[in-house]
């Protein structure tokens, strides 16, 4: 299957970068074509709200920036991975800006299936993060492989590799 990983920390060695590299390295050895980006090094602005997509762009966003990598590569994942930091109890500014870009198209038009890395050094705030993957996999009509937490001492460690493992294992 071929594999789009967002990976949103702006800590390339940080905790959410290290588990997107697990989720890549697992679906790897599994056999599977995996291509992740870095979008927090990205620069990718939010939606304007304009409609162009919708009328005169025919399903392309008036703004030209780094998104423009990034649609080809939507368009033709089978499985995409959000893999975002906390930030006040939800996605970093970093993902969300790629997920309401994808307005243009509504959904990526290959997307079967979806996986949710989350870190933060506190425990109990990913509820508003996790919703919004609900609500994402019941609009894109996508089914759920798996949601890896890892909290501050869930970090990098190899019970946390192996709940990535397990989750690549539900491709």
């Amino acid at each position: 299957m071929k594999i789009l990983i967002l990976q949103s920390s702006p800590r390339a060695k940080g905790n959410t970068a290290w588990m997107a590299e697990e989720y890549k390295n697992a679906a790897e050895a599994a056999g599977h074509e995996v291509t992740l980006v870095d979008v927090a090094k990205k620069k990718i602005a939010g939606c304007l709200a304009c409609e162009y997509c919708h009328g005169k762009g025919e399903g392309k966003c008036v703004q030209k920036d780094d998104m423009q990598e990034l649609y080809p590569l939507l368009a033709e994942a089978e499985v995409l991975v959000l893999a975002s930091p906390i930030y006040y109890f939800t996605l970093n500014a970093q993902m969300q800006a790629p997920i309401q870009r994808v307005y243009n198209t509504m959904n990526p038009a290959k997307m079967k299936k979806m996986a949710l890395l989350l870190s933060s050094y506190s425990p109990g705030v990913y509820d508003a993060a996790i919703q919004q993957y609900k609500y994402l996999l019941g609009f894109w009509k996508a089914e759920d492989t798996g949601i890896v937490t890892a909290k501050v001492d869930e970090q990098k460690t190899d019970e946390t590799r192996q709940k990535i493992q397990a989750i690549v294992g539900n491709l």
